[in-house]
């Protein structure tokens, strides 16, 4: 398939810019696997597709506020860094700009003296590899969270208020560039009547990676490979797949990353096992779903591999009739936006 049949016009108005609020009276599209049927509900009516025996399965990632800016020594000109990865203790893998003041070598300031950092090395994608140095009572997650601003999305230009917006409300594992954000439309409200309805809730960790938003740049999709990011399938996860399956109940994946996870353990495992390592797996119509039942997520953007991962789940002509009436009913779009629900 060629990346252009996964475009559609979205006005620019639809993006939203910021959370609604309270967190579950966003809309919500209901997508039936087994028909066209398409109801418009929002999110706090979830517990009405779900039945006892079903499971749930949320990324429990956390996203780091990894966006700081600083200066540079000697000269004071102003600096934006954006961390990606913790390679070992202080060194990390980051984005620099602009990268003509971050040469091999030097040096800069963050959060008035509190947080020092040093390029060491260049990378031949342009990052840079930076390590970082502080009062060695604190920490650097400490750090960040006093000095770092959430790494939203391009698409978002206005200012967060609330960093934990941009939180599931069950995120525990640090380690994530962007949030996992069909995840934040519930609520410990709507998880606790879920678990009194009978519907276990199981939790894996992706961290999600900056590739992510980059965009399909292969004109024949089967030509794109994805970026790599790391999964952990605890095993009580596994076991609680493994019963539900074994019950009759229905797994349904909370997002992408979920998604992803439980369909890369099941093709590197040939089943639900625990399981820790690195995916770059691609899903696009076609692929064969080996785990799920179900699927809740945003969104998402024109040719991007997440809204050829829902093509693939729920079909190809239905998925681009169903962003089709969003368009229509004036739904929001993206991070921050509403979600749908295919069961």
């Amino acid at each position: 398939m060629n990346k252009s049949d996964f475009f559609y016009h979205l006005p620019e108005e639809l993006i939203a810019q910021h959370p609604i609020e309270p967190r579950d009276h966003s809309r919500m599209m209901v997508l039936s696997k087994n028909s066209d049927e398409i109801s418009h509900k929002h999110f706090y009516d979830i517990l009405d597709y779900f039945k006892e025996g079903d499971c749930l399965i949320l990324n429990n990632t956390r996203v780091l506020p990894a966006r700081i800016y600083g200066t540079k020594k000697n000269t004071g000109a102003n600096v934006e860094f954006l961390l990606l990865n913790q390679i070992e203790n202080d060194l990390w893998e980051t984005l620099a700009g602009p990268g003509k003041r971050a040469k091999e070598g030097a040096e800069f300031i963050f959060g008035n003296g509190i947080l020092e950092a040093k390029v060491i090395e260049v990378l031949d994608n342009g990052n840079r590899i930076v390590r970082f140095s502080y009062d060695k009572s604190d920490n650097i997650f400490n750090i960040l969270d006093k000095i770092g601003q959430m790494p939203l999305p391009h698409y978002i230009t206005e200012e967060l208020e609330d960093k934990e917006r941009y939180q599931t409300v069950y995120s525990k594992e640090l380690g994530s560039a962007a949030a996992p954000t069909a995840g934040l439309h519930f609520t410990d409200e709507i998880l606790g009547k879920l678990k009194e309805k009978g519907v276990n809730i199981g939790y894996v960790t992706l961290h999600v990676g900056l590739g992510t938003f980059r965009p399909v740049k292969a004109d024949k999709i089967e030509d794109h490979h994805m970026h790599s990011e790391h999964y952990h399938l605890p095993k009580e996860t596994a076991d609680l797949i493994n019963e539900t399956k074994k019950n009759g109940g229905r797994v349904i994946a909370v997002g992408t990353t979920s998604c992803r996870t439980l369909e890369s353990a099941a093709t590197f495992c040939g089943e639900i096992r625990e399981d820790d390592r690195n995916t770059d797996i691609f899903i696009y119509p076609g692929y064969k779903f080996k785990c799920i039942d179900g699927l809740l997520t945003n969104f998402h953007l024109p040719e991007s591999t997440l809204i050829m991962l829902v093509s693939a789940f729920y079909g190809y002509d239905k998925t681009f009739k169903a962003y089709k009436e969003a368009v229509d009913e004036r739904y929001r779009f993206f991070s921050f936006g509403d979600c749908m629900l295919i069961i």
